[in-house]
């Protein structure tokens, strides 16, 4: 199928084909004078030959210049509003990414949203809890899966609740850190800190609530996961140039790198991303109220299922990030009546 947005070959090609064509009209005139008709015929007939065959082979070069197509776009993100300062859509990006499946998203304002660690030993459990025991415990609006964690369900890397250390010391290969509730009122209420350019002292923390885990790609555009070829379920945390932090899970497995990949090339505003444990462990639910206050239309279905944690298998998880809102509120979330979309 020929594409419909053809551009004119360049001007440059034009008069080269036709420079060409010229020479040999100019070299036919002198065989005439040199030879007889039936000689000077034959090579007429190479040089018209040799002509046009330069002309095509011109003419091709430019277009093969000019019809080739870029990359593949992905559609805009569907952002649907779940509450104020929150937006949440599934995004299917195969068009661009075909490796990569459909992507659960969240976008959350932190000057109207808190974050709060949570770990099963620091609230007194015995063991860890599902998500959904998680929610029903913290009455979080959202719950998320937070990083890796040992045998003993002890955490990899710096775990911060309060200004208090729940983990062990920092992991010098992970330089990802979700950090949120600034000791200092001058700085974002929430942060995707790349400890490779970003100091972080666990003494005198900035920040009250912190988990460490795996860059995923940096300001810079540099992919900080390598091509394993492994593939399973991912969490992400993101975080764009507006200040918003996005919270990302798949719907499908898929590897590190391509999932880094496509992120950074088809939504530019994100300025960088880390990865939460992946696998099993790979969890978000949001609260029944928060999903009642939103009014379900068709549009919803995909997302909706997803939020609600009613598929797939959840196991007991050590520790998970809770988002709820700053100001307490009085009853359910309002519903938006215009479940307007937002692009970003």
């Amino acid at each position: 199928m020929f594409p419909t947005d053809l551009t004119p070959v360049p001007i440059l090609f034009i008069l080269k084909a036709r420079e060409a064509i010229h020479a040999a009209m100019a070299c036919q005139y002198d065989e005439r004078s040199r030879a007889s008709m039936i000689s000077q015929s034959r090579y007429s007939s190479r040089s018209l030959g040799r002509s046009i065959l330069i002309c095509v082979c011109l003419l091709s070069f430019g277009h093969l210049g000019v019809l080739q197509t870029g990359p593949a776009s992905a559609e805009p993100v569907p952002w649907e509003r779940l509450t104020a300062g929150m937006h949440v859509a599934l995004w299917n990006p195969i068009e661009a990414c075909p490796q990569v499946p459909s992507l659960l998203m969240l976008q959350v304002d932190p000057e109207r949203y808190r974050f709060s660690i949570h770990q099963f030993r620091d609230e007194g459990l015995r063991a860890p809890i599902s998500i959904h025991d998680w929610q029903q415990r913290t009455d979080a609006y959202v719950l998320f899966n937070a990083g890796l964690f040992r045998e003993d369900y002890s955490y990899l890397g710096v775990l911060l609740k309060e200004g208090r250390s729940l983990g062990s010391k920092k992991h010098h290969s992970w330089q990802g850190l979700f950090a949120a509730e600034p000791t200092d009122g001058k700085l974002r209420k929430a942060r995707v800190l790349d400890l490779a350019f970003e100091g972080f002292t666990e003494d005198a923390p900035l920040y009250r609530e912190a988990a460490q885990s795996l860059m995923l790609f940096d300001r810079t555009g540099k992919l900080r996961v390598r091509d394993s070829g492994k593939r399973a379920f991912q969490t992400v945390v993101a975080e764009d140039g507006q200040g918003a932090i996005l919270v990302i899970k798949t719907a499908d497995v898929v590897s590190l790198h391509h999932l880094a990949d496509c992120l950074h090339r088809q939504l530019p505003a994100l300025q960088q991303a880390m990865a939460m444990d992946g696998g099993a462990s790979s969890d978000v639910i949001a609260s029944p109220d928060l999903l009642h206050a939103a009014q379900e239309t068709t549009s919803q279905a995909g997302w909706r299922s997803l939020l609600a944690g009613t598929m797939g298998v959840h196991i007991p998880l050590p520790t998970v990030i809770g988002i709820s809102p700053r100001t307490p509120a009085r009853g359910a979330p309002a519903a938006d009546p215009s479940h307007s979309t937002r692009g970003r």
